[in-house]
Protein backbone atom coordinates (compact mmCIF):
# COMPACT_ATOMS: atom_id res chain seq x y z
CA UNK A 1 0.00 0.00 0.00
CA UNK A 2 1.22 3.55 -0.65
CA UNK A 3 3.21 4.99 2.20
CA UNK A 4 3.79 1.57 3.82
CA UNK A 5 7.05 0.76 2.02
CA UNK A 6 9.13 3.00 4.28
CA UNK A 7 7.47 2.08 7.58
CA UNK A 8 9.75 0.42 10.10
CA UNK A 9 8.71 -2.71 12.05
CA UNK A 10 8.54 -0.58 15.22
CA UNK A 11 6.02 1.73 13.53
CA UNK A 12 4.00 -1.22 12.25
CA UNK A 13 3.66 -2.64 15.78
CA UNK A 14 1.70 0.43 16.87
CA UNK A 15 -0.57 0.64 13.82
CA UNK A 16 -4.13 -0.63 13.88
CA UNK A 17 -4.72 -4.03 12.35
CA UNK A 18 -8.22 -4.93 11.36
CA UNK A 19 -9.51 -1.97 13.34
CA UNK A 20 -7.77 -3.01 16.60
CA UNK A 21 -4.90 -1.28 18.40
CA UNK A 22 -2.15 -3.36 19.92
CA UNK A 23 -2.04 -3.04 23.72
CA UNK A 24 1.21 -1.72 25.19
CA UNK A 25 1.43 -4.28 28.01
CA UNK A 26 4.77 -3.10 29.50
CA UNK A 27 3.36 0.40 29.99
CA UNK A 28 0.08 -0.95 31.39
CA UNK A 29 1.88 -3.23 33.86
CA UNK A 30 4.22 -0.45 34.99
CA UNK A 31 1.30 1.90 35.58
CA UNK A 32 -0.43 -0.79 37.64
CA UNK A 33 2.81 -1.32 39.59
CA UNK A 34 3.07 2.44 40.13
CA UNK A 35 -0.46 2.61 41.48
CA UNK A 36 0.17 -0.31 43.84
CA UNK A 37 3.46 1.13 45.11
CA UNK A 38 1.94 4.58 45.62
CA UNK A 39 -1.03 3.12 47.49
CA UNK A 40 1.26 0.95 49.62
CA UNK A 41 3.51 3.90 50.39
CA UNK A 42 0.62 6.19 51.31
CA UNK A 43 -0.92 3.48 53.47
CA UNK A 44 2.42 2.84 55.21
CA UNK A 45 3.06 6.53 55.91
CA UNK A 46 -0.38 7.14 57.41
CA UNK A 47 -1.12 3.77 59.01
CA UNK A 48 2.17 2.12 59.96
CA UNK A 49 3.41 3.50 63.24
CA UNK A 50 6.61 2.10 64.58
CA UNK A 51 6.33 1.21 68.25
CA UNK A 52 8.13 3.32 70.80
CA UNK A 53 11.73 2.57 71.63
CA UNK A 54 10.65 0.96 74.90
CA UNK A 55 8.24 -1.37 73.10
CA UNK A 56 10.85 -2.23 70.47
CA UNK A 57 13.35 -2.98 73.21
CA UNK A 58 10.90 -5.28 74.99
CA UNK A 59 9.89 -7.11 71.79
CA UNK A 60 13.47 -7.66 70.70
CA UNK A 61 14.48 -8.81 74.17
CA UNK A 62 11.59 -11.31 74.09
CA UNK A 63 13.08 -12.83 70.91
CA UNK A 64 16.11 -13.90 72.92
CA UNK A 65 19.17 -14.92 70.92
CA UNK A 66 17.41 -14.06 67.63
CA UNK A 67 16.62 -10.52 68.76
CA UNK A 68 19.41 -9.06 66.65
CA UNK A 69 17.97 -10.74 63.53
CA UNK A 70 14.51 -9.36 64.33
CA UNK A 71 15.99 -5.89 64.67
CA UNK A 72 17.82 -6.12 61.33
CA UNK A 73 14.74 -7.44 59.49
CA UNK A 74 12.54 -4.65 60.86
CA UNK A 75 15.18 -2.10 59.91
CA UNK A 76 15.42 -3.50 56.37
CA UNK A 77 11.66 -3.19 55.90
CA UNK A 78 11.66 0.39 57.22
CA UNK A 79 14.64 1.47 55.07
CA UNK A 80 12.98 0.13 51.91
CA UNK A 81 9.87 2.31 52.46
CA UNK A 82 9.19 6.03 53.04
CA UNK A 83 9.01 5.42 56.81
CA UNK A 84 11.81 7.43 58.54
CA UNK A 85 14.71 5.34 59.83
CA UNK A 86 15.48 7.62 62.80
CA UNK A 87 13.69 5.61 65.48
CA UNK A 88 15.31 2.35 64.38
CA UNK A 89 18.86 3.72 64.58
CA UNK A 90 18.14 5.36 67.93
CA UNK A 91 16.64 2.09 69.20
CA UNK A 92 19.76 0.25 68.04
CA UNK A 93 21.91 2.45 70.25
CA UNK A 94 19.57 2.17 73.21
CA UNK A 95 19.26 -1.62 72.99
CA UNK A 96 22.74 -2.69 71.86
CA UNK A 97 25.01 0.23 72.74
CA UNK A 98 27.24 2.25 70.41
CA UNK A 99 29.56 -0.33 68.74
CA UNK A 100 27.17 -3.26 68.22
CA UNK A 101 24.17 -0.97 67.62
CA UNK A 102 26.06 0.78 64.81
CA UNK A 103 26.96 -2.53 63.15
CA UNK A 104 23.38 -3.86 63.25
CA UNK A 105 21.92 -0.53 62.11
CA UNK A 106 24.33 -0.39 59.17
CA UNK A 107 23.43 -3.93 58.10
CA UNK A 108 19.72 -3.15 58.26
CA UNK A 109 19.81 0.24 56.57
CA UNK A 110 22.17 -0.79 53.74
CA UNK A 111 20.17 -3.95 53.00
CA UNK A 112 16.89 -1.98 53.02
CA UNK A 113 18.33 0.72 50.75
CA UNK A 114 19.55 -1.95 48.34
CA UNK A 115 16.08 -3.51 48.22
CA UNK A 116 14.62 -0.11 47.34
CA UNK A 117 17.26 0.30 44.63
CA UNK A 118 16.27 -2.95 42.92
CA UNK A 119 12.56 -2.22 43.24
CA UNK A 120 13.22 1.01 41.32
CA UNK A 121 15.24 -0.85 38.69
CA UNK A 122 12.22 -3.08 38.12
CA UNK A 123 9.71 -0.21 37.97
CA UNK A 124 11.69 1.95 35.54
CA UNK A 125 12.59 5.63 35.29
CA UNK A 126 9.22 7.21 34.42
CA UNK A 127 7.33 5.24 37.03
CA UNK A 128 9.78 6.06 39.81
CA UNK A 129 9.97 9.78 38.97
CA UNK A 130 6.20 9.98 39.30
CA UNK A 131 6.41 8.03 42.54
CA UNK A 132 8.98 10.44 44.00
CA UNK A 133 6.56 13.36 43.80
CA UNK A 134 8.06 16.55 45.26
CA UNK A 135 11.50 14.91 45.50
CA UNK A 136 11.64 14.09 41.77
CA UNK A 137 13.22 17.36 40.60
CA UNK A 138 16.01 17.27 43.20
CA UNK A 139 16.73 13.60 42.59
CA UNK A 140 16.74 13.91 38.80
CA UNK A 141 18.98 17.01 38.77
CA UNK A 142 21.50 15.49 41.18
CA UNK A 143 21.60 11.86 40.05
CA UNK A 144 21.19 12.06 36.26
CA UNK A 145 24.64 11.27 34.96
CA UNK A 146 25.87 11.32 38.56
CA UNK A 147 27.99 8.84 40.43
CA UNK A 148 29.56 8.15 43.80
CA UNK A 149 29.67 11.73 45.08
CA UNK A 150 26.15 12.50 43.89
CA UNK A 151 24.73 9.61 45.94
CA UNK A 152 26.88 10.56 48.94
CA UNK A 153 25.78 14.21 48.77
CA UNK A 154 22.08 13.37 48.79
CA UNK A 155 22.53 10.71 51.47
CA UNK A 156 24.33 13.17 53.76
CA UNK A 157 22.05 16.12 53.03
CA UNK A 158 20.46 17.12 56.38
CA UNK A 159 16.75 16.34 56.57
CA UNK A 160 16.65 14.56 53.20
CA UNK A 161 15.07 11.08 53.51
CA UNK A 162 16.81 7.90 52.42
CA UNK A 163 14.11 6.37 50.21
CA UNK A 164 14.16 8.92 47.32
CA UNK A 165 17.92 8.36 47.00
CA UNK A 166 17.43 4.59 46.86
CA UNK A 167 14.65 4.70 44.28
CA UNK A 168 16.22 7.52 42.26
CA UNK A 169 19.57 5.71 42.05
CA UNK A 170 17.91 2.58 40.72
CA UNK A 171 15.74 4.44 38.22
CA UNK A 172 18.39 6.85 36.91
CA UNK A 173 21.07 4.30 36.12
CA UNK A 174 23.50 4.58 39.04
CA UNK A 175 25.74 1.52 38.88
CA UNK A 176 25.00 -1.12 41.53
CA UNK A 177 28.56 -1.17 42.87
CA UNK A 178 28.71 2.63 42.97
CA UNK A 179 25.37 2.78 44.80
CA UNK A 180 26.41 0.21 47.40
CA UNK A 181 29.82 1.73 48.12
CA UNK A 182 28.38 5.27 48.34
CA UNK A 183 25.53 4.07 50.56
CA UNK A 184 27.84 2.25 52.99
CA UNK A 185 30.25 5.18 53.31
CA UNK A 186 27.68 8.00 53.45
CA UNK A 187 25.21 6.17 55.71
CA UNK A 188 27.79 5.44 58.40
CA UNK A 189 28.07 8.97 59.85
CA UNK A 190 24.29 9.44 60.08
CA UNK A 191 23.72 6.01 61.57
CA UNK A 192 26.58 6.46 64.00
CA UNK A 193 25.20 9.81 65.17
CA UNK A 194 21.68 8.44 65.74
CA UNK A 195 22.92 5.28 67.42
CA UNK A 196 25.14 7.43 69.65
CA UNK A 197 22.10 9.45 70.71
CA UNK A 198 20.28 6.23 71.61
CA UNK A 199 23.28 4.91 73.50
CA UNK A 200 23.55 8.17 75.43
CA UNK A 201 19.84 8.03 76.33
CA UNK A 202 20.34 4.48 77.64
CA UNK A 203 23.60 5.26 79.46
CA UNK A 204 24.29 9.01 79.76
CA UNK A 205 28.01 8.69 80.47
CA UNK A 206 31.03 10.62 79.22
CA UNK A 207 32.04 8.01 76.62
CA UNK A 208 28.63 8.02 74.92
CA UNK A 209 28.54 11.82 75.12
CA UNK A 210 31.88 11.98 73.31
CA UNK A 211 30.49 9.55 70.72
CA UNK A 212 27.55 11.89 70.05
CA UNK A 213 29.84 14.89 69.60
CA UNK A 214 32.33 13.11 67.33
CA UNK A 215 29.65 11.48 65.17
CA UNK A 216 27.78 14.74 64.54
CA UNK A 217 31.05 16.54 63.74
CA UNK A 218 31.79 13.72 61.28
CA UNK A 219 28.38 14.16 59.63
CA UNK A 220 28.95 17.89 59.12
CA UNK A 221 32.54 17.44 57.87
CA UNK A 222 31.71 14.68 55.39
CA UNK A 223 28.68 16.59 54.11
CA UNK A 224 30.90 19.57 53.26
CA UNK A 225 33.63 17.40 51.70
CA UNK A 226 31.31 15.30 49.52
CA UNK A 227 29.32 18.33 48.37
CA UNK A 228 32.52 20.09 47.28
CA UNK A 229 33.81 16.96 45.54
CA UNK A 230 30.48 16.45 43.79
CA UNK A 231 30.37 20.08 42.56
CA UNK A 232 33.98 19.86 41.40
CA UNK A 233 33.29 16.64 39.50
CA UNK A 234 30.12 18.06 37.93
CA UNK A 235 31.85 21.29 36.88
CA UNK A 236 34.70 19.31 35.31
CA UNK A 237 32.24 17.19 33.33
CA UNK A 238 30.36 20.28 32.13
CA UNK A 239 33.61 21.97 31.09
CA UNK A 240 34.69 18.86 29.18
CA UNK A 241 31.32 18.63 27.44
CA UNK A 242 31.47 22.29 26.37
CA UNK A 243 35.06 22.09 25.03
CA UNK A 244 34.88 22.06 21.22
CA UNK A 245 36.66 19.24 19.44
CA UNK A 246 39.67 20.29 17.39
CA UNK A 247 39.40 18.83 13.90
CA UNK A 248 42.34 16.77 12.71
CA UNK A 249 44.47 18.45 10.11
Amino acid sequence: MPGHEDASPAEWSHRPRSGHWRLDWPTILRNIALALVVLAGVWAVFNVRLPSVDVLQADIAAAGFWGFAVFVLIYMAVAATPIPVTIMATAGGLIYGLPFGTILSMVGVVAGCWIGYWIARALGRDTVLRLLGSHAETIESKLTGGGFYAVCTLRLMPGFPYWPVNYGSGALGIDNRTFLSATIISSLPGQLSLVAVGAFIGEPNVLNGIGVGISWALVITLTIITMRRWKRTRDAEHAQAETPEVPES
